[in-house]
């Protein structure tokens, strides 16, 4: 397999070709599936944030409900699908919280509405009075004061085993790839549509 096969790499040449195109304002957005505590699948979408050493990166609460299921049951999937360039990738994965100094740098580089956000939410609780809440994090936002990164917010790096790459046709004979991680290779196959 040449180097500009490897799974890694052509995800990042897609990623970034979607990027110059996208018309979304989010255009990072990944659906990440994870099993919840009840047995059942359980998919949202979070923030996509880069590669590093081959695994995908994602933030957020880690008493969050996405937290919660992570630390009982790792294996986790995430699915890009860009609509510019209609791909879809999906990766199937094992997760493992990041860092702390790569959680603050992160976290330094949410907007301030964001870091309030995080600072006074507990992400997925039940509430009884939604705009008491609002008011709060208003307030926290307005202070003039650095925001510091909560204990429980971290994000993981989703460690990939198998990366799909499927590129939608017209005739829907579509272009799929499986690239499989064994004894720390890639091995690579061309499924059917």
């Amino acid at each position: 397999m040449k180097d500009t096969d490897h799974p890694i790499s052509l995800f990042s040449k897609w990623f970034n070709e979607e990027l110059k195109q996208s018309k979304v304002r989010i255009p990072s957005a990944v659906c990440l599936s994870t099993i919840g505590t009840d047995s059942f699948p359980n998919a949202r979408f979070v923030s996509f944030k880069e590669v590093i050493d081959h695994s995908f990166v994602i933030t957020g609460p880690l008493n969050s409900r996405k937290g919660t299921e992570i630390s009982k049951n790792n294996r986790v999937a995430l699915t890009f699908w860009w609509t510019e360039t209609e791909r879809q990738v999906r990766v199937q994965g094992l997760a493992t919280q990041i860092p702390e100094k790569l959680a603050n740098r992160y976290f330094k580089e949410r907007n301030v509405n964001a870091q309030a956000v995080s600072s006074v939410c507990s992400q997925g609780r039940e509430i009884s009075n939604l705009e008491e809440l609002e008011k709060k994090v208003l307030e926290r936002a307005s202070e003039n004061s650095k925001i510091p990164k909560p204990k429980n917010w971290s994000g993981f790096l989703i460690k990939p085993l198998r990366i799909e790459f499927m590129e939608f046709k017209k005739t829907r004979f579509h272009h799929r790839k499986l690239y499989e991680l064994e004894k720390n290779e890639w091995s690579f196959k061309q499924i059917e549509p």
